[in-house]
């Protein structure tokens, strides 16, 4: 899921119209290596966390049914997980990263949800929205300039990015329909199975029997 939601990125920021089309859109970490051996302007979208959204987990299984409507199995209801993306711009002047940060601003802040054209795989099939929060604060007390330090680099402006996203269980298929006759056998030819005939006095069931007589009987002459 996490894969697909990158290449929807992607599409979304090079297919927008947003940017001129020597310019790269990466997901690696930018480290201050990573910075060092980079030679082209570039936008970097960094997944820093991902984290499940607890209150919307549900219970039991979903019905999925074919392009007939008939009925191919059961899934367990989706997972939905908020990814966090930092987003930055690299280029060899400061005005100009400013400059395509606020394109992407831009561009991002205006949409609620990733477009459905630029969904793949899994994310895609599930038929869900896929929203988008843009230039969030952090929340529990994590701060981008503890994050810029685990990743070893100056700190930089960014534009936080969450999406969330389905992450879709897996398929139990519906048994075959049952078609032919249960068929009763005995190696003991002595024993045969006995169907009563409808036009004959109905069989006692269980509760209907009748009582059994207990004491002495005495001989009637």
């Amino acid at each position: 899921m996490i894969h697909e939601v990158d290449e929807a990125l992607r599409a979304l920021i090079t297919d927008g119209s947003w940017l001129d089309s020597q310019i790269e859109v990466v997901f690696e970490a930018p480290t201050s290596e990573w910075a060092a051996r980079r030679n082209a302007p570039t936008v970097n979208v960094f997944l820093y966390d991902v984290r499940e959204d607890l209150a919307r987990r549900g219970s039991g299984r979903v019905a999925e049914h074919d392009e007939h409507g008939e009925l191919v199995g059961w899934r367990p209801p989706p997972r939905w997980y908020d990814l966090s993306y930092l987003v930055t711009a690299w280029t060899s002047r400061a005005q100009d990263e400013h400059r395509l940060l606020s394109t992407l601003l831009a561009g991002l802040s205006g949409l609620e949800n990733l477009p459905q054209e630029h969904l793949r795989g899994s994310v895609a099939e599930a038929g869900f929205a896929v929203s988008m929060q843009t230039a969030r604060p952090l929340g529990e007390g994590r701060s981008l300039s503890e994050l810029w330090t685990a990743l070893g680099g100056e700190l930089k402006p960014s534009v936080d990015l969450l999406v969330t996203a389905p992450m879709v269980g897996e398929l139990t298929p519906v048994g075959p329909l049952v078609t032919d006759s249960l068929v009763l056998e005995t190696q003991d030819e002595r024993r045969t199975l006995r169907y009563p005939d409808p036009a004959d006095e109905a069989v006692p069931t269980l509760g209907a029997a009748k009582p059994r007589v207990r004491g002495r009987m005495d001989r009637i002459r």
